[in-house]
């Protein structure tokens, strides 16, 4: 298909032009734009499709969420199945909810929306000394998460409506005392018990294949004695960096950029002052303010007389808990550290001045700067390297876009070969060996990327050695790989893989055997209670497991109280079988009277949460939600036998 395409270009371009026009006539050129970028549809809410691309976007905006909090979690982590799943059932989530605010008309009025904006430190910090927003700042805030203030605030009133859709539930839950202590009772209870493990290595040695069996279980489990395809790649990687190093910036720039920014560049100067604070909470009455501000005069009054005695008033009359010990001792902060009627008086005092009493959302404060350590200006030729990079980069961020465009088309246009693409952008080929769909342990960069892979593995890629598109793999980072050699996924020869084969044989014959043998001696020990060869008597809670596994655990307390000493077996998998017999059930310890209430505070909110996915598993059904991707298999484990 896509040789036809590249060996008749005049002719598809006549094609596609009588297909599209037509389109753009009939549906708009934004819709179809919208519709062509966003892809197929992965899920439905409400009669609504959450397409791809949303998908996609959503993934994209969480990973930058999450890096930006723990910036060394592992990149394989967030780009799993399990990770994109997760991002669109919280999509769906999100539209679930955005529905059931719409049908309930729960709107968010002027007086909600500013009462949550006020509750932002970010935006409060905005505010000057009467009490109004810098709207320019704000703008600047807002601006750097691609938003407008009317976007922001957009999305501030549909968060703050789609909340009330799970308050009326979680809200208006209870969870009655008598019930939560039933609930906390049977979860902390423990059980007296005695273990017969029947371990499957204790069996090994009873395994003695012959060749035959060995074979015979290799031909029924081939699929467990395969090698992986593999292939050997090149590919390119478009980032700053590589942009970067295409970029030459001349002398006169670079001094010009340091008359400009050499007092930004070499630092900030830092403040150390103590101050006197008589604290005036924001609902004191007037009478009280006056009082206050009077006491404040009347301390100034005291320091500016005698300005050595400055620290000794702070200890005994300041009424700011952090400082007071010291003096009222601040210790050096630079600009930005402060709320701003503060700073602003701070950083225009001398050494050693005494201020007038300056009003913030706290009180009143009296400022004394104690020192002053103002950056030393550094030289052109000593910020020379520092003014390079910087220049460098901003010049990148600006030629990523072009540089972005004509890689992406390259590599789609000279699909063959990367190297018309690496001489253009003057891009270094890169090469990977023993590279497979899912990244090696340790693999970095492109390497680590599933979507990469997946695309590397694609069957135009494998099959016609074609060029991948360009992949979007991290934040100003597209990669594109071709496959220099291919070889296909194969089942392994006998002869090679024969100790796997033996292992894996003994290993599971094992297994069986211990299962047959444990569960023969529960139903013996069943019939005769009296002949059961059992260990001393053990404790064991869901707190205290004493090294059991939890499947073990879990089926000896819930064994009926009413019907001990019980037996129990438990299926314990390839690990083997275990037989439990169940002798007293132990109440669980009192708690003291903190604790208790604790507890059942935890208990309340689990309950809400309880009744929060209830409810909104309700919301689905009610908005005909459908999730048009498979959710990726989990790991199941055994289940206990009785």
């Amino acid at each position: 298909m896509f040789d036809f395409v590249r060996k008749h270009t005049k002719v598809m371009q006549f094609v596609l032009f009588l297909l599209i026009v037509p389109s753009f006539v009939l549906f708009g050129l934004e819709g179809y734009n919208r519709y062509k970028d966003q892809g197929e549809p992965v899920a439905r809410v409400d009669g609504h499709d959450i397409l791809q691309g949303e998908w996609d976007n959503a993934h994209k905006a969480e990973i930058e969420r999450i890096r930006q909090g723990m910036p060394t979690l592992d990149a394989k982590l967030l780009d799993s199945p399990e990770a994109r799943y997760a991002s669109l059932e919280r999509l769906v989530h999100d539209r679930v909810l955005s529905a059931a605010s719409v049908q309930s008309k729960l709107v968010t009025s002027d007086a909600q929306l500013a009462r949550e904006l006020h509750k932002n430190q970010a935006i409060a910090s905005l505010r000057g000394p009467d009490g109004k927003l810098d709207m320019e700042r704000y703008r600047q805030l807002v601006g750097a998460q691609g938003m407008t203030p009317e976007m922001f605030e957009n999305g501030v009133r549909a968060e703050l409506s789609t909340r009330q859709v799970l308050a009326g539930v979680g809200g208006t839950s209870f969870a009655p005392p008598a019930v939560a202590s039933a609930a906390l009772n049977a979860f902390f209870e423990k059980r007296e018990v005695q273990v017969a493990m029947f371990a499957a290595p204790a069996f090994a040695a009873k395994v003695n294949p012959t060749d035959a069996e060995l074979e015979s279980y290799y031909k029924q489990n081939a699929g467990s004695f395969q090698a992986p395809e593999e292939a050997s790649i090149e590919y390119l990687v478009l980032d700053l960096d590589s942009v970067m190093k295409g970029i030459t910036v001349s002398e006169s720039d670079l001094k010009t950029y340091y008359e400009q920014n050499a007092q930004r560049l070499g630092g900030q100067e830092e403040r150390r002052a103590s101050h006197i604070l008589i604290a005036v909470p924001k609902t004191a009455s007037a009478a009280d303010r006056e009082k206050a501000k009077a006491t404040a005069e009347s301390l100034l009054a005291a320091v500016k007389k005698a300005p050595d005695s400055f620290a000794d008033v702070a200890r005994k009359n300041s009424q700011d808990p952090g400082s007071a010990a010291n003096g009222g001792d601040l210790d050096f902060f630079a600009r930005g550290a402060m709320t701003k009627p503060f700073e602003d008086v701070a950083f225009s005092l001398k050494k050693g001045e005494i201020s007038n009493l300056v009003e913030t959302e706290f009180g009143y404060h009296i400022i004394r700067v104690t020192d002053i350590k103002s950056p030393k200006q550094k030289t052109f030729e000593e910020m020379k390297p520092e003014l390079e990079t910087e220049l460098k980069k901003q010049q990148a961020q600006r030629k990523y876009a072009e540089s972005a465009d004509a890689f992406s088309n390259g590599v789609y246009e000279q699909a063959d070969s990367l190297k018309p693409v690496a001489d253009k952008l003057k891009l270094e080929i890169r090469t990977a060996n023993n590279v497979s769909r899912v990244p090696a342990p340790g693999a970095k960069g492109p390497l680590a990327s599933l979507k990469f892979l997946g695309a590397v593995f694609s069957p135009d890629a494998v099959e016609k050695k074609r060029n991948t598109e360009a992949i979007e793999t991290g934040p100003n980072q597209l990669v594109s790989g071709r496959i220099a050699k291919y070889t296909p996924a194969r089942t392994l020869p006998f002869a090679e893989v024969k100790d796997r084969v033996r292992d894996r044989y003994v290993a599971s014959r094992a297994a069986e055997l211990a299962h047959a043998e444990g569960m023969a001696k529960l139903a013996a020990w069943k019939a005769q209670p009296a002949a059961a060869e059992l260990p001393l008597t053990a404790t064991v809670s869901r707190q205290e497991a004493q090294k059991h596994p939890p499947g073990l655990v879990e089926a000896a307390l819930r064994a009926d109280p009413a019907a001990l000493p019980a037996f129990v077996g438990v299926d314990l998998g390839q690990q083997g079988y275990a037989v439990v017999k169940v002798t007293k059930v132990l109440p669980r310890e009192a708690s003291n009277a903190d604790a208790a209430k604790q507890e059942l505070q935890q208990y309340a909110r689990a309950w809400g949460s309880a009744e929060n996915v209830a409810y909104y598993n309700l919301l689905k059904e009610r908005f005909k939600t459908q999730v048009k991707v498979a959710k990726p298999a989990a790991r199941t484990e055994s289940s206990p036998t009785q």
